[in-house]
């Protein structure tokens, strides 16, 4: 593996900007599409997300023989600390376990918070955690969502439990704001071997984690609100992410140097936290950054150019950041067909 596939500062970097590009995503689909639409791209994303990852989580994570309750709160427990995420366990019995998220929610990073309703964290929970029994075979399995930071309460947390009766599909998320999730105790919850789960791969993971979910919510949207809506909110939040997180990754990263070569190494820099493969050539006025993959979206097949368009705005809202006459023009698309993705970066004026 070469060094570049080893740089940790571009990892953290990268983080930063999809974990801001998924919640800004989801503020702009609540503010222009409206809570309905921004409900349903929540669910189906969250949805995309537990049939690709949950089984095959819990056999990684050593958890698929326990009880389904259990099992199931540890998986989100292990999972989303190894995502960098505040959480909380807590056994009851073989058929009752507490999972809770304490603020502040990873995903709705700083004051995102307020302008989340209480439907768009509801549909998390159908999404994922009122699908656990379905794929695990064991129709008597539910989760009862006990409270939610979006609602005033101290954190997102609920018990999954094991009825003694077969579920309908409603029944599966319940809400019961009365009880309270008992004391976590750290030294009870389960840990991750550090043989298994190494430093390295854990800041590589942290990275994963927030690529997967733009991954899942760029073709969730347009397959919901049509390419067209979905490919332009995508590209709205995109842009305006990119200006806004540009001078905290270039911090990251050490800085960035001025005008068109400057911002050229920055994507390149970018590129190879993301895990791509990737090169600069430039003459001084003119640079290009060509990729050949895109790590991303590598398991994503038949995605829309809208789904690329969005993205793309990422960097088109960094480079007005950083100079507002650049222009960044894609010249290169393998999603249509051509050898690479192909940026050429130069100066208006």
């Amino acid at each position: 593996m070469t060094a570049q596939h080893d740089d940790v500062a571009a990892f953290d970097a990268v983080e930063r900007l999809y974990h801001a590009y998924l919640t800004g995503f989801i503020l702009t689909l609540i503010t222009r599409a409206g809570t309905p639409a921004a409900t349903e791209v929540v669910f189906r994303t969250f949805r995309r997300q537990q049939r690709a990852r949950f089984l095959p989580g819990l056999q990684k994570l050593g958890l698929d023989r326990l009880p389904h309750a259990v099992a199931c709160a540890q998986y989100h427990y292990l999972s989303n600390q190894v995502g960098g995420v505040k959480v909380e366990y807590v056994y009851e019995n073989d058929r009752k376990a507490w999972v809770r998220y304490p603020p502040p929610r990873w995903i709705w990073s700083g004051t995102a918070v307020c302008g989340i309703p209480s439907e768009v964290s509801r549909a998390m929970l159908w999404g994922w955690h009122a699908n656990n029994g379905p794929m695990l075979g064991n129709p008597r399995l539910g989760f009862v969502c006990t409270g939610q930071t979006v609602d005033g309460q101290p954190g997102l947390e609920g018990y999954y439990r094991e009825y003694d009766r077969d579920l309908a599909p409603e029944e599966r998320l319940v809400f019961s704001p009365g009880e309270e999730c008992p004391p976590f105790d750290p030294a009870l919850a389960p840990v991750l071997s550090s043989d298994t789960w190494p430093e390295a791969r854990l800041r590589k993971v942290l990275r994963n984690y927030a690529m997967e979910y733009i991954a899942s919510i760029l073709p969730e949207a347009i397959a919901a609100l049509g390419p067209s809506e979905g490919g332009r909110l995508g590209g709205t939040a995109g842009r305006l992410i990119g200006m806004h997180c540009l001078d905290e990754t270039a911090a990251l990263l050490g800085g960035i140097g001025p005008g068109p070569e400057g911002f050229a190494r920055y994507l390149l820099r970018m590129a190879h936290g993301q895990g791509d493969d990737a090169t600069l050539t430039g003459d001084g006025a003119v640079w290009t950054v060509r990729q050949t993959t895109w790590h991303a979206m590598r398991e994503r097949e038949n995605l829309p150019r809208e789904a690329f368009d969005a993205w793309n705005e990422l960097w088109i809202g960094a480079a007005l950041a950083h100079d507002r006459w650049l222009r960044v023009d894609v010249v290169g698309r393998r999603d249509m067909g051509d050898a690479a993705w192909e940026w050429r970066i130069s100066r208006r004026r």
